[in-house]
């Protein structure tokens, strides 16, 4: 995913293949946009070049994780934008505290699980377990498709006090269209869609959920805020793109990550093996670097609340 850009002719130039590969990944790299407010248009993402799946990382060993604590009594919202629509948070209003949120996108959509019957990885355990070690806050959107082909994982990352879970739809279909070639959901389902998520964590046993939300492939307009405005949930975009959808080098990523951060910043990236394979080994330089740099890792509801 990138962040949102106003332009839906971007999405004409994508080819059938691309928009296939994007469906299990959720994006790539692009530009900023802008918030909420689009007059309908819909926000999209820009893709990245493809990448074969790397082999499966070990297992998350049972009992490593730090104990669980329980999650905000309320996590902090934004208020509702204009007739209520639900508001789009990007980066911390305050920039001037050398923060960070490292989001990672925890994507599968609801009609790959002969892809992950067949091998395929859509779990990432290596980078979960490096971000624990580094000792990294983060914030992981989870699909609900997710939760349920993975529940040991995400009942681990969700009772884990170092992570929170966030909504990233239970399908991973588009909430407006165009959107990669992402089949799309109307209202009704965009809504059902969202509570059918949360219901898979919860069955899943995580509970440090918050009530945020990103749009599969980054992708909405003014119907697609209406559509979950009854959740009251915040949605959450960016304002730096990592990159590591489909990448290779994980320098590239990691250079594209230290040259966008600013305080404030909110950084997606992908918590998928077979779609992001690189993106374990560009947290392993990222992090020291921002460090180095004075910087702060926290999760997102840190950066709302602010």
């Amino acid at each position: 995913m990138t962040l949102s850009v106003r332009n839906v002719a971007v999405a004409a130039a994508l080819s059938a293949a691309l928009c296939a590969a994007l469906a299990g990944c959720g994006g790539g790299s692009g530009t900023s946009g802008s918030g909420a407010g689009s007059g309908g248009q819909a926000r999209m993402a820009t893709p990245g070049a493809s990448a074969p799946p790397v082999s499966p990382a070990p297992p998350h060993t049972a009992g490593s994780s730090p104990a669980a604590s329980p999650p905000p009594a309320k996590a902090p919202t934004l208020a509702p934008g204009p007739n209520g629509l639900t508001p789009v948070f990007e980066r911390a209003k305050q920039q001037t505290d050398k923060t960070v949120a490292l989001t990672f996108d925890a994507d599968m959509t609801s009609d790959q699980g002969q892809r992950a019957a067949d091998g395929e990885h859509f779990d990432n355990p290596r980078l979960i377990a490096t971000l624990r070690g580094l000792q990294v806050p983060s914030t992981i959107f989870m699909t609900g498709r997710w939760a349920e082909e993975y529940p040991d994982q995400a009942k681990s990352i969700g009772t884990d006090p170092n992570f929170e879970i966030a909504n990233h739809s239970y399908s991973h279909h588009a909430f407006t269209s165009p959107c990669y070639g992402l089949p799309a959901l109307d209202a009704a389902a965009a809504r059902a869609d969202v509570d059918r998520a949360f219901a898979a964590f919860r069955t899943a046993g995580a509970v440090n959920t918050v009530p945020y939300f990103r749009f599969p492939g980054g992708c909405y307009d003014d119907q697609a805020l209406r559509a979950v405005s009854t959740a009251k949930v915040t949605a959450v975009q960016w304002d730096v793109v990592s990159g590591d959808a489909f990448a290779k080098d994980p320098d590239a990523v990691a250079e594209q990550v230290l040259t966008g951060v600013k305080p404030g910043s909110v950084v997606v990236m992908h918590c998928t093996r077979s779609a992001a394979p690189v993106t374990e080994e560009a947290i392993r330089k990222i992090v020291p670097e921002l460090r180095k740099r004075g910087y702060r890792f926290v999760k997102v509801s840190e950066l709302i609340g602010k």
